[in-house]
């Protein structure tokens, strides 16, 4: 008897999903003491995930709002929420918002940002000699494989994080910007480096955008963590900004599942900036088509919590204490950690890279193996490239945590 098509018995088995898998691991695990280090979620000094106060007020207000109703947004979105969303990252003064060179467009997160942006590019952007690529960092965030392949954009990677210092390869990825064909994309991590926690110093992002305008290159920013680098939004946004007036040709893709603890309501935006409103307008009418085709318009409940959170001042000044207080939670646990390493356990090696890194993530320089082992041996959740997430640590187990990181480097575990 034949196996007719609708069995899909020819459809390879994927792999779960690693950091998934992890989460699903660490749940499943009885330990009273384990820990997770590997979702990029913030949470509490209790380890819970916490829903920020501004969220709160902001859902109370909507609740209560007997103009809300559940119509369709724009296909390009909620037009309070995109032209708020633009200013955040921009820059209420940005030239560009100025002139109406600003293309923004309410997407699925930054994830959606990613894809949309990358769609937009395959089918749009003159790529350079070598054809459809992407320059990604060596690290990256792994899903930015998978968008660009999913829209035939070959990715590459450029030399960022060395290891031998763990700090940046600024001098590689000079050289990699230097040496790609004149139009490459490169896709650069705004803020608080995933997976690294490494960033270019100003004086580093000024010398990439000089080689970048030299080389007639377009930039793809991925934003997701503005606020998490330093607790300040306007901070964060630097080189975006600096991009931006320099006029580099860009775009930026913007998340607030981290920065507003938003991530199930996937709240995020794609800003293209066009060098003229002309090419603006025909930017935006071939998102539009994209945008129509894909998810036909974005969900509103969490669009219209930012928006309301982005433009009403007292809101806004809530959201960045909020922001605050998880940034300086996580650089207090850097401190903390980094203290209990090198002067109470005397750990072999120099751990300044704890304090030096920044954002939600950090590399500890750990080898696979001893990830493996601490996993399997003290029930500390963290990827085998030895990231862990800084949101995971607070003042009941980060003692915990540097005790058995300290024993694995000493092979002791």
């Amino acid at each position: 008897m034949s196996i007719s098509a609708e069995n899909w018995g020819e459809v390879p088995l994927a792999p779960p999903d690693s950091i998934f898998k992890l989460t699903a691991a660490y749940k499943a695990d009885p330990f009273p003491e384990k820990i997770n280090l590997g979702v990029g979620a913030y949470r509490d000094d209790n380890s819970n995930p916490w829903v920020l106060p501004v969220v709160k007020t902001a859902t109370q207000i909507l609740l209560n709002d007997p103009n809300i109703d559940h119509e369709y947004l724009p296909i390009t979105g909620l037009p309070q929420f995109t032209a708020a969303a633009a200013k955040l990252i921009l820059g209420a003064d940005s030239p560009a918002i100025a002139e109406n060179r600003v293309v923004s467009v309410q997407t699925i997160s930054g994830t959606g940002a990613n894809h949309l942006g990358a769609l937009f590019l395959s089918r749009y952007y003159h790529f350079g000699e070598e054809g459809k690529k992407v320059y990604l960092s060596d690290p990256t965030w792994v899903n930015h494989f998978a968008i660009f392949r999913n829209v035939q954009i070959e990715p590459v990677t450029y030399p960022y994080y060395d290891a031998a210092t763990i700090g940046l390869a600024f001098e590689p990825f000079l050289e990699t910007l230097r040496t790609a064909a004149p139009r490459s994309v490169f896709l650069l991590h705004a803020c608080a480096h995933n997976p690294t926690g490494v960033d270019p110093t100003r004086e580093q992002w000024g010398k990439i955008c000089d080689v970048i305008l030299e080389k007639n290159h377009y930039a793809f920013f991925d934003c997701a963590y503005q606020g998490f680098a330093s607790g300040d939004l306007v901070n964060d946004a630097w080189a975006v900004r600096e991009f931006v007036k320099r006029g580099v040709p860009l775009l930026v893709c913007q998340s607030f599942a981290k920065n507003a603890g938003l991530y199930g309501e996937r709240v995020g935006a794609l800003h293209i900036i066009a060098p003229t409103k002309e090419g603006a307008d025909r930017v935006k009418s071939q998102l539009s088509v994209l945008q129509r085709s894909e998810i036909s318009n974005p969900p509103a409940h969490g669009a219209r919590l930012v928006a309301l959170i982005l433009n009403d001042p007292a809101l806004f000044e809530q959201w960045k204490d909020d922001i605050r207080t998880m940034a300086h939670r996580i650089i207090e646990m850097r401190k903390e950690l980094h203290k209990l390493l090198t002067e109470e356990l005397k750990t072999p090696g120099n751990w300044d890279h704890i304090v030096n890194q920044i954002g939600m993530f950090s590399f500890t320089g750990i080898k696979t193996e001893a990830s493996l082992a601490l996993t399997e041996k003290a029930h500390i959740y963290l990827t085998t490239n030895g990231r862990i997430s800084m949101a995971g640590l607070n003042k009941n187990n980060v003692r915990y945590f540097a005790e058995n990181l300290d024993k694995v480097v000493r092979g002791q575990l």
